[in-house]
């Protein structure tokens, strides 16, 4: 189990690359500029939407100025935020994996399927069994 802090960033990530069966836990800005093709990453878990904060204060200037703020401004911020996540996982043409989304937002409200629009041409699956036998076949 590697953690986001627990050691120097590049540490972190060459550790991550030699060891094949570690696990990397980092927030979302750990992850930019990070290049890990082939088997060392087959998984990433994306527990909730990334959405600005709302104590963001741009976020709160730009909402005092614009009604339809969230449309404008979170939502697209958001979307390109997980489309970037969703792209740590293939990096090369012989990359699998899986992504996993633990926000139920993706499904529940309206604005997921702009989410899941945003990715490209996927199986999508919401049944743990659909993920065990993709990965199994990858193996």
């Amino acid at each position: 189990m590697l953690r986001q802090g627990d050691m120097p960033r590049t540490a972190l990530v060459e550790e991550f690359r030699r060891d094949v069966r570690s696990v990397l836990l980092g927030t979302e800005s750990f992850w930019a500029g990070v290049d890990i093709p082939g088997e060392a990453l087959s998984c990433v878990v994306i527990d909730r939407l990334p959405f600005p904060s709302p104590d963001d204060p741009v976020l709160d200037a730009i909402s005092e100025r614009d009604r339809q703020w969230f449309r404008t401004y979170s939502l697209p911020r958001a979307v390109i935020a997980f489309k970037q996540g969703f792209g740590r996982l293939i990096r090369s043409a012989s990359d699998r994996g899986v992504v996993v989304v633990l926000d139920r937002r993706l499904v529940t409200k309206p604005y997921g399927r702009i989410f899941t629009a945003s990715l490209p041409d996927v199986l999508k699956s919401r049944r743990i069994e659909n993920v065990r036998r993709f990965l199994e076949e990858a193996a």
